[in-house]
């Protein structure tokens, strides 16, 4: 298990291969289809996402608490699905300077050679698991663009310890995605030439 720590950085980042399961410790922002949108439409953004992480997820946050001692709590932080983000993740990644993407299911070709490019990797994170993950949550420092989104589109700044993930995509442009596509896609073909073959 490798344990990737803030300050992230691109060394940190070229220095993951896909297949290195990693546990993350330090911050984490919260980005999914709005706010990717807005990003890759020319929006702004009050502080600087350089060299940090976007996590696909919209998260289940309560308050606790009551005046000066009401603060947020995550009680789930599953992963919501890549792909969905793909026509915009590569520009993001570019632009901002982003060192890593959690999420699920993988991304595609612009998203693997931004990668590749720029010193971003992939990061698999477990659905199905959202609790679970939420114990990794050990504070919530904010949220931002709320009343514009609302909750789950929201970006929440998130302080996470030992949030374990699996490099998927590395940066030096292997995609574990791809390859199981390009797998998949030969043992159709030869079930199709052997059951052609058989008649």
């Amino acid at each position: 298990m490798i344990k990737l720590e803030m300050p992230f950085s691109e060394k940190k980042v070229r220095a993951l291969n896909a297949g290195d399961m990693v546990e993350i410790s330090g911050k984490l922002y919260t980005g999914r289809d709005a706010v990717h949108k807005y990003l890759h439409e020319g929006g702004t953004l009050e502080f600087s996402l350089q060299d940090q992480i976007i996590y696909h997820c919209g998260p289940v946050v309560i308050q606790e608490g009551t005046g000066k001692n009401k603060e947020w709590k995550v009680t789930a932080a599953g992963p919501t699905t890549s792909t969905r983000e793909e026509p915009y993740q590569a520009d993001i990644i570019k632009k901002f300077g982003i060192r890593a993407v959690i999420g699920k299911g993988g991304m595609g070709e612009k998203t693997r050679l931004a990668c590749k490019e720029y010193g971003c990797v992939y990061l698999h994170a477990v659905g199905g698991a959202a609790q679970v993950l939420a114990e990794c949550v050990k504070k919530v420092y904010g949220v931002h663009m709320l009343e514009k989104f609302g909750p789950p589109e929201a970006i929440w700044e998130l302080e996470v310890k030992d949030f374990p993930v699996v490099v998927t995509i590395d940066a030096h442009g292997r995609s574990l995605h791809a390859e199981m596509q390009e797998s998949s896609l030969k043992s159709v073909e030869h079930l199709l030439a052997a059951n052609k073959k058989a008649k």
